[in-house]
């Protein structure tokens, strides 16, 4: 998961470098790129955890940046298949620690995710269909939790 948090927000800084230099995509890029790039860094402290609990709260810090870039990035607009891309990666991750080491997190995040959903109604891109089937997927597998 390190290299994979890693290799996200590597993604998120070339998402970053490739926007248009208006204001507003400026504004909204700063936002997910320092939301994207602290997922790897949070991560790293919850591996170096001293408790169990301490890990878990960690571990919640590093979903609610994932939530967050996502959140933040769907304000962007049509801008390109790739920036979709970048945050159909941040669900992926964000839905990978739901299942696994922060199970039990995903009613934390519910709301917020529905509202990413509605949030990218009409985006193109089969970028609605794909936040769509993720936010259908968990609420099937942990959504009764």
């Amino acid at each position: 998961m390190q290299i994979r948090t890693k290799e996200f927000a590597l993604r998120i800084v070339r998402m970053f470098a490739a926007l248009p230099r208006s204001t507003e995509a400026q504004v909204l890029g700063k936002q997910v790129l320092r939301s994207g790039t602290s997922v790897g860094a949070i991560y790293r402290e919850a591996n170096r955890a001293r408790s169990k609990p301490e890990f878990i709260a960690k571990i919640g810090d590093c979903l609610k940046e994932l939530d967050e870039t996502a959140y933040e990035h769907a304000f962007d607009g049509d801008i390109d298949e790739w920036s979709y891309r970048s945050v159909e990666s941040a669900l992926d991750e964000l839905a990978a620690l739901s299942r696994g080491e922060a199970q039990g997190m995903y009613s934390q995040f519910r709301d917020r995710l529905v509202r990413v959903e509605q949030m990218t109604s009409g985006i193109g891109w089969g970028f609605h269909d794909f936040v769509g089937d993720v936010v259908e997927q968990l609420e099937k597998e942990l959504g009764n939790r």
